[in-house]
């Protein structure tokens, strides 16, 4: 008896043993995927970030799934949504989201200032998202981060990368060098692991001729910096939706709306061409894609979303995917447009870009023309390479969680939030 004791304890014991090493083996696995660098996700146009009002009931990231950035972070992962301005150019853009990583005043540059007749100056972030962003941890690595951007927020991000690795010569002929922001001298590639686009339009998008024929874009650029001007200029900016215009005097500026000196900003900034819209253009990408190179150091994503699909008896193209209904009609849009050529350009589109989100061509999402890529199947991850990664179901809003199921937002960011810790894995190794 006092035998079949003994072995009855011997085998609790052994079983307790295993059992804590299964538990202690499963908390490392869980753990194991938890960022060391942290992420920054950056919206697109007419976006904003967790900073602002609206994002308190509609967060950008997760909008009608749920907050994605609370879903992270609760998960253990280190996670920051910047506000840059939701109408501005990439350059602008770029400049606002460094200074908000690193902390510090806005700096545009002198000359890209100079050149579209705005300040060079614009506010300050006192309280850094990342404050060791670039700087060496205990055991002698640099402190990275990941960049993550949805539609125009992925070229902000990728021109970010680039004045980080490349810097900007014009900046560095204007300005001493004394004087010149440290975004504009390079040679901070290490400062990135790894940049993701998602819904991005790094090549030209064929909507954009729809709305240039029915000449709506100078109209709605009107109505846009009118709108910014007014509620800019109010108590409310920054309290529902920061503009982040105060390099040309629309927002910022509570109390002072003086009929001419609003209507003095509004032109400014119509005549200065350094807005989204110009960004967003077929020769505006076409001369950013020009500008800016792909960082050897830095691991490149990029996820397209198609709301089409061709149907099997008739093998025309429909909308299938697109939930919501502008995106839809959107969609169809583009479907219907045929080929199309541009003159001034010299580009030609056929039936290749009639797949959308309803915004932006999947060829446009899934890397720009002039720089090397992969399609991603699961092995090795490269840098200096798109990654190209498998065409999702959805429509522009859908990526970002718009009247999206929460299951599967959810599924979607922690998967790429495991693919972007993996490649920390594989550096570390």
């Amino acid at each position: 008896m006092r035998r079949m004791f003994r072995a009855l304890s011997l085998f609790l014991c052994i079983s307790i043993i295993i059992s804590s090493c299964m538990i202690f083996t499963k908390a490392d696995d869980e753990t194991e995927f938890k960022n060391s660098y942290p992420f920054i996700m950056v919206h697109g146009m007419f976006g904003w970030g967790d900073g602002e009002g609206i994002n308190k009931f509609l967060p950008y990231w997760g909008a009608t799934a749920g907050n994605i950035e609370r879903y992270l972070s609760s998960s253990g992962y280190e996670i920051h949504c910047a506000s840059v301005g939701p109408i501005s150019s990439s350059w602008d853009d770029a400049c606002e989201l460094y200074a908000q990583i690193v902390g510090g005043t806005v700096d545009y540059g002198e000359a890209h200032s100079a050149r579209h007749d705005h300040l060079r100056y614009g506010r300050t972030y006192t309280t850094p998202l990342v404050p060791d962003w670039g700087k060496l941890d205990n055991s002698g690595r640099i402190k990275k981060i990941h960049i993550i951007g949805h539609s125009q927020g992925g070229n902000a991000a990728r021109l970010l990368v680039d004045l980080l690795t490349n810097g900007s010569a014009e900046e560095i002929a204007a300005t001493p060098a004394d004087d010149i922001s440290p975004l504009f001298t390079g040679g901070k590639a290490d400062w990135i692991e790894s940049c993701t686009a998602i819904c991005s339009p790094m090549n030209p998008v064929t909507i954009y001729y729809e709305l240039s024929k029915a000449r709506l874009i100078p109209l709605l650029k009107i109505i846009i910096f009118l709108y910014a001007a007014l509620a800019g200029r109010s108590n409310l900016n920054g309290k529902v939706v920061d503009f982040h215009l105060e390099q040309f005097g629309l927002t910022n500026i509570p109390g002072k709306n003086n009929a001419a000196e609003i209507f003095d900003a509004i032109l400014r900034c119509y005549k200065a061409k350094d807005s989204v819209a110009e960004s967003l253009s077929p020769q505006g990408i076409l001369d950013f894609n020009k500008s800016i190179e792909i960082s050897d150091n830095v691991y490149y994503f990029s996820y397209a979303f198609d709301s089409t699909e061709r149907s099997e008896t008739t093998g025309k193209l429909h909308t299938e995917y697109a939930k919501l209904g502008l995106l839809k009609i959107l969609s169809d849009v583009i479907i219907r447009q045929g080929k199309i050529t541009d003159k001034k350009t010299g580009l030609e589109f056929d039936e290749r870009w009639a797949p959308n989100d309803g915004l932006v061509n999947v060829i446009s999402a899934l890397h720009p023309d002039d720089e090397p890529f992969v399609d991603y199947d699961g092995g090795e991850l490269n840098p200096g390479v798109w990654n190209v990664m498998p065409v999702q179901k959805g429509d522009h809003g859908t990526a970002i969680g718009l009247l999206a199921d929460e299951e599967e937002t959810r599924l979607f960011y922690g998967e790429l939030a495991k693919l972007l810790v993996s490649v920390e894995r594989i550096e570390n190794t």
